[in-house]
C-alpha cells in the first residue's frame, strides 16, 4: 500500500520559513518522480515544484521561483520543500505527489499517488 505523508505545515508571519516533509512508503521512491501542489481557499489545485528521479533536474511555478526549493533524499524516501521568504498568497494546504514518469510534472492528474496534505497559514 503506497502512502504519502506530508508533515511540516503550520501558521508563519509573511516573510518567515516552513520546510515541508513529505515520506513514502510502499514504493520504490527513487523509481518516481516527485512533485508539491498547492490547493489555496477557493482555488484549484495548482502546481508548484517538481523533482526528478534523483536529486538533479527541478521545476518550479513561476510564483515561487527563488523562494522555494524541492530536493528528495532517496535513501530516506523523503521529500522535501524548503519555503522562503513566505507571503500570505502561498497559504494553501500542500501536497505531495508521485510521478512514475515525469512527462507532465505540472498536471495535477499525471500524478499516480498523493499525500493527504499538510496546512500552510502566512498571516500578513
Amino acid at each position: 500500500q503506497v502512502q504519502l505523508v506530508e508533515s511540516g505545515g503550520g501558521l508563519v508571519q509573511a516573510g518567515g520559513s516552513l520546510r515541508l516533509s513529505c515520506a513514502a512508503s510502499g514504493l520504490t521512491f527513487s523509481s518516481y518522480t516527485m512533485g508539491w501542489f498547492r490547493q489555496g481557499p477557493g482555488k484549484e489545485r495548482e502546481f508548484v515544484a517538481h523533482i526528478s528521479w534523483s536529486p538533479g533536474s527541478t521545476r518550479y511555478a513561476d510564483s515561487v521561483k527563488g523562494r522555494f526549493t524541492i530536493s528528495r533524499d532517496n535513501a530516506e524516501s523523503t521529500l522535501y520543500l524548503q519555503m522562503n521568504s513566505l507571503r500570505p498568497e502561498d497559504t494553501a494546504v500542500y501536497y505531495c505527489a508521485a510521478d512514475r514518469w515525469g512527462t507532465a510534472w505540472s498536471i495535477a492528474r499525471a500524478y499516480d499517488y498523493w499525500g493527504q496534505g499538510t496546512r500552510v497559514s502566512v498571516s500578513s
